[in-house]
């Protein structure tokens, strides 16, 4: 679990280092039918190309969300955005002690393919990743 954990974190900082805008012609159609048969209901608000992946960004009321997909239109994880409140236990505490003169931006919970969730704080300049216990995993600049 500990193995699983530690890789899912490493493609999320990949993900999130290496992300650039594109337009929707230069998703794959793969990727496009993918999205169409697990999301019917979405309007895209855009596409961003992160390593080889390609995430979705949309609204769904409003509330914001992301999917990120493979080439071949695998599901590698989603995003939602969440209330601070939302967050697992002793996560607002470490922020407070650790980052007391920044404020919490946003917050989200992601949730990998392999069904491991992680949750991520977002700051001035940086996020902040835990995992679904709260327990502080990784700060990643911005």
């Amino acid at each position: 679990m500990k193995k699983t954990s530690l890789i899912a974190v490493a493609l999320l900082v990949t993900t999130i280092a290496l992300a650039q805008k594109i337009q929707t012609k230069e998703v794959p159609a793969a990727v496009k039918t993918a999205f169409q048969k697990n999301y019917p209901q979405i309007k895209i608000l855009k596409w961003d190309k992160e390593d080889g992946n390609f995430e979705a960004s949309y609204e769904l009321n409003e509330i914001d969300n992301s999917v990120l997909f493979d080439q071949q239109g695998n599901i590698i994880e989603s995003e939602v955005e969440i209330k601070t409140t939302q967050l697992p236990q002793g996560v607002l505490e470490y922020v407070k002690t650790n980052y007391k003169t920044l404020k919490v931006d946003e917050a989200a919970k992601i949730t990998h393919n392999d069904g491991v969730i992680v949750y991520e704080v977002e700051m001035k300049k940086m996020d902040l990743l835990f995992d679904s216990n709260g327990k502080f995993i990784k700060e990643i600049k911005n």
